[in-house]
Parts: C-alpha cells; sequence; structure tokens
C-alpha cells in the first residue's frame, strides 16, 4: 500500500463478539480500514463480491459454506482480493487447504493480538504470512523425500511407518505382532489403513513406497 490509501477489510467469523473485537482492533490502525462483516462463508462471498475489500479475514469453521470453500470462490472470482485465515485450529491439514485453496496467510486466533495486523499488512503487500509454528513445521514437511511422482507423503503415525517399516522388510504379519508386542488382528488393521492412506494395494507396493521414503533406514 502507498500514500495514504488505507487497507480495506471484511471480516468473516460466525462469532458477533470475536467480530466485534477484531473490528476495535483493527479500527485503531490508521493504515487499516473494516468495511463489512459477514456471518458466514455465503456472506463473506457476496459481500466479497459486492465491496471489493483489499483482504478478507476469513474464518475456517463457519455455518453453511466453509471458510476454505469461501476463500476458493473468492479467488476464482475475485483473484485480485487477498484472503487471510484466522483460525482456532493449530493444524497441518487445514493449512494446506487453504493455501490450495489460494490464501495469503494463516493466523491463529489465539497470537490475533500480536499478528493478525502484520499479517494483513503483509497480505496488502501480496505475500504470505503463516504463524511461525506452522510455517517451521510445513518447512521441516516439505524437506521430508517425495514420490517420484512428486505428491506429498500423507501423515503416518509412529506405529503406522513401524509397522509399514517391518512389512517392507519382509516380515509376516505374525512376526511384526510379536516384535510391536500387539495383536495379530491389530497388525491387520494398521495395513488395511495404511494402503487406503497411501492409496497402495499389497505387499509389494507397500514394499515399493518404503523404498521411495526411504523408511527402509530407520529399522534393522
Amino acid at each position: 500500500m502507498t500514500g495514504s490509501k488505507r487497507i480495506r477489510i471484511l471480516l468473516a467469523d460466525d462469532h458477533a463478539v470475536l467480530r466485534a473485537g477484531l473490528r476495535a482492533l483493527l479500527s485503531a490502525q490508521g493504515d487499516l480500514e473494516v468495511v463489512g462483516e459477514a456471518s458466514d462463508g455465503a456472506e463473506a462471498i457476496r459481500l466479497t463480491q459486492t465491496l471489493r475489500p483489499d483482504v478478507v479475514v476469513m474464518d475456517i469453521g463457519m455455518p453453511g459454506v466453509s471458510g476454505i470453500d469461501a476463500t476458493a470462490r473468492i479467488k476464482r472470482d475475485l483473484p485480485a482480493v487477498k484472503v487471510l485465515i484466522l483460525s482456532m485450529h493449530d493444524d497441518q491439514g487445514y493449512l494446506r487447504q487453504v493455501l490450495r485453496a489460494g490464501a495469503s496467510g494463516y493466523v491463529l486466533k489465539k497470537a490475533a493480538d500480536t499478528e493478525l495486523l502484520a499479517a494483513i499488512r503483509a497480505a496488502a503487500r501480496g505475500e504470505v504470512f503463516l504463524d511461525p509454528a506452522l510455517a517451521k513445521a510445513l518447512v521441516e514437511e516439505v524437506l521430508e523425500p517425495r514420490t517420484a511422482a512428486g505428491g506429498e507423503i500423507p501423515t503416518l503415525s509412529d506405529r503406522e511407518r513401524e509397522v509399514l517399516r517391518l512389512i517392507a522388510h519382509g516380515h509376516t504379519n505374525q512376526q511384526v505382532a510379536d516384535r510391536l508386542c500387539i495383536g495379530v488382528k491389530s497388525v491387520e488393521t494398521y495395513k488395511a489403513r495404511l494402503m487406503e492412506k497411501l492409496a497402495l494395494k499389497g505387499r509389494a507396493e507397500l514394499v515399493r513406497y518404503a523404498l521411495q521414503h526411504g523408511l527402509l533406514r530407520d529399522t534393522d
């Protein structure tokens, strides 16, 4: 933003008390102006089309159209409008979804008083602002090995990784169960869950997946 032009902001959250608090916080800033409020995703889309704000501060969990779907619609129809997610969810899954939807940032509600102002100004400049803790986790995820096709690795629990590594090393379900001190049925459940989560079929594909991602280095 240049000169004396203020950043025009639309607030989208289904909690009226929170919107009032955000409006007070933002309105106290000389370079920011709240031009409208929406209580659900559909209203956020409609008001964005009408008011053409510079930045939409969007909650994820709203009735009707979700914040993620509303973000995608806004970015599709009005790509110049920046959308900043303000959420209570400290979750990588949500972060990936909103970034894919076109959001310019992700701020946790618990840190709104310290980070939201900086995030809004960054979004208005065309930059991306991520909550520091989530940004660190995202960078670590990016640095992990990728599939041959370049796809992301779905998040696996420690136990799922253990089961996958042992299966890839050629252990039978019974041997895996004995090594992990769990029942054979539990191993079968983990195996089925792995194949579903990774979209794989059979032991051979599980072994190939483990090889591609370097998982065989972590066990004997």
